[in-house]
């Protein structure tokens, strides 16, 4: 199978709503909600891929030919490439039938461990979401990172048991998802969390927690103060809040905000090992890629996820290679170029 095959498979197979696009550039289900779209006109999910275009890389190949290096260590645990598979939930509304949440956490965690990576879980309103991703993660031998919502804390306890019984190595929480319309009409409130109840929320946890949807400096040390190991900096995929900056517009400032004293990692309009390369220029220590798996798995199942595995690994080496870095330590700011 090619990744041209794959996505070819997917477009006939992925539902109504997402268009499995070549570029998954968030125009065409611009506001599509069933479909990975967002709730309002969806400019800031166009917005996160634009940027990334208008940053450059800089080609530098006087320099000494060595083996390239991609692998990355976090939490004590060494991958082949500094990218993850994000958390996507209620697959079968938003991308059709062909999987439940149950079945496509299966695919992608065991792939994703098999390829040299990991994938986050995607967690919803069905209680069996999370069990069925927690069981996958078990399968993998805790070679995954379930991803909860920002649930009443009786809810987060119940789910945070799971995740620990799933023996995964990290947990996190999509802050982010605050701004989903079926959090907002919960009892008791779901949504935000203030610094406070964060800080419970990390204690209860027994792994490194990581908090995803930090788009300020400012929202990074918050999630210092309440205990987190590392943050994502993300906008939920442009679905939740039309007019935000682009992850790219912030992630150096957030970056220079933590100082290091935590993992950075970014998300949303990521679709190529080039843009990975501009992430990690940019101070990030790994990326998250969502959507474009979920086109890998409707289009090919275990293989579809290896196959675009390999294509972004692929795509990463060969730009480290021609612009002069041998490892991920030393790829540097002055190795892109912004319009």
């Amino acid at each position: 199978m090619t990744y041209e095959e794959m996505l070819k498979t997917a477009q006939g197979e992925i539902g109504k709503f997402c268009k499995a696009c070549p570029v998954c550039n968030g125009k065409a289900c611009r506001n599509q909600i069933p479909g990975p779209g967002a709730k309002g006109v969806g400019d800031t999910a166009i917005r996160n891929y634009e940027k990334w275009q208008e940053i450059r890389v800089q080609m530098d190949t006087l320099t000494e030919k060595q083996e390239v290096d991609t692998t990355f260590e976090m939490f004590g645990r060494k991958f082949r490439y500094p990218f993850f598979a994000g958390p996507v939930g209620a697959v079968n509304l938003h991308y059709g039938e062909k999987y439940n949440d149950a079945s496509y956490n299966d695919v992608l965690v065991s792939a994703c461990a098999q390829a040299g990576i990991v994938a986050m879980t995607g967690d919803g309103v069905n209680a069996e979401v999370m069990k069925a991703a927690t069981e996958a993660v078990k399968k993998a031998k805790g070679l995954g990172i379930p991803t909860i919502k920002p649930w009443n804390l009786e809810t987060i306890r119940e789910k945070m048991r799971q995740v620990q019984d799933s023996g995964a190595f990290a947990v996190a929480m999509d802050v982010d998802a605050a701004g989903l319309p079926f959090l907002k009409n919960m009892v008791p409130p779901a949504g935000r969390k203030s610094v406070e109840e964060l800080r419970e929320i990390v204690d209860a946890a027994s792994v490194p927690f990581i908090v995803k949807g930090i788009m300020t400096g400012k929202g990074a040390l918050k999630a210092k103060q309440a205990g987190a190991s590392a943050i994502i900096v993300s906008n939920h995929g442009g679905r939740v809040l039309d007019q935000c900056p682009a992850t790219a517009e912030v992630l150096e400032e957030i970056v220079e905000a933590v100082e290091g004293s935590m993992r950075v990692f970014v998300d949303g309009g990521i679709r190529s090992g080039v843009d990975v390369f501009k992430a990690l220029a940019l101070g990030a220590d790994g990326v998250i890629l969502a959507r474009p798996f979920v086109t890998a798995v409707y289009g090919g199942g275990e293989e579809g996820v290896k196959l675009y595995v390999e294509k972004i690994g692929g795509e990463l080496k060969d730009t480290m290679e021609m612009c002069g870095a041998d490892s991920l330590a030393e790829i540097k700011k002055d190795m892109i170029r912004k319009a």
